[in-house]
């Protein structure tokens, strides 16, 4: 039985690849919802269709577990996907407890797609966990579509953030949270903007290290050829060169 890994389009890849360097002997099914990508900017009963949708397909193929990794998907529908289905899912969220954490009394910024930054999951997620008010949420919606195009310009992608962070004194902050798995992709570039010490910080490491623990505890065994197979939006996808050039980056 094979593993399951989902998003929107090609961000959680950055996931898949954790994922196999960790479990090299699992086979996993990663569906990229590339026909409706981008999610964060559409409306959410919408985006639930397609939510639906891939975690109907993945039903059908029979997975052990099922890894959301995607911010936005998580945000609007991991408890309903849990009611529904009897494999176990684990999905993603901004990995805001781990910055807080490690924060020295500075702020935190939030940075995930206009959805989840609007949704009251994050929200009551923030209140739960921010005491001291410390956290900054905002949208980086363009992020996304720089990421499904392979575009990675330097000058660009500097310029783009610059022009986000223009109203922000980054120095006042401890640590940026990536809340879209798409983002980890230009960790580099977010260094060379941020003034040393900001910590840059994800959620990809703490979510397959519970998918590990999760396969243990099931006793879920493990695959057998350790096999990668590619789908969008539902369809096989038999030349997998596009995904493993996001595989092969280094960020």
């Amino acid at each position: 039985m094979s593993i399951g890994i989902f998003d929107s389009g090609i961000g959680g890849l950055t996931v898949l690849k954790e994922a196999v360097k960790l479990l090299p002997n699992e086979d996993f099914l990663y569906y990229a919802d590339t026909k409706h990508v981008p999610y964060g900017t559409k409306p959410k009963d919408e985006v639930r269709r397609y939510i639906f949708d891939a975690a109907d397909f993945f039903a059908g193929k029979g997975v052990k577990a099922l890894v959301v990794a995607c911010n936005t998907a998580t945000s609007i529908a991991i408890n309903d996907l849990r009611k529904r289905y009897s494999f176990p899912i684990i999905g993603m969220e901004p990995a805001v407890k781990p910055a807080l954490e490690k924060v020295d009394h500075r702020r935190i910024l939030v940075l995930a797609t206009p959805i989840t930054v609007s949704e009251k999951k994050l929200h009551d997620l923030v209140v739960k966990l921010d005491s001291e008010q410390t956290v900054d949420l905002h949208a980086l919606p363009v992020m996304v579509e720089f990421a499904e195009k392979f575009i990675f310009d330097e000058d660009m992608i500097i310029r783009y953030l610059l022009d986000e962070f223009a109203k922000y004194d980054l120095r006042e902050y401890s640590a940026v949270v990536l809340g879209c798995t798409h983002f980890i992709f230009y960790r580099k570039h977010f260094m060379k903007i941020l003034p040393q010490g900001v910590e840059i910080i994800d959620g990809n490491i703490g979510t397959v290290n519970r998918l590990m623990t999760l396969l243990e505890n099931r006793k879920l065994g493990c695959g057998s050829k350790g096999s990668l197979e590619f789908y969008c939006s539902g369809d096989k996808d038999t030349d997998d060169s596009k995904y493993r050039r996001y595989l092969e980056l280094e960020y």
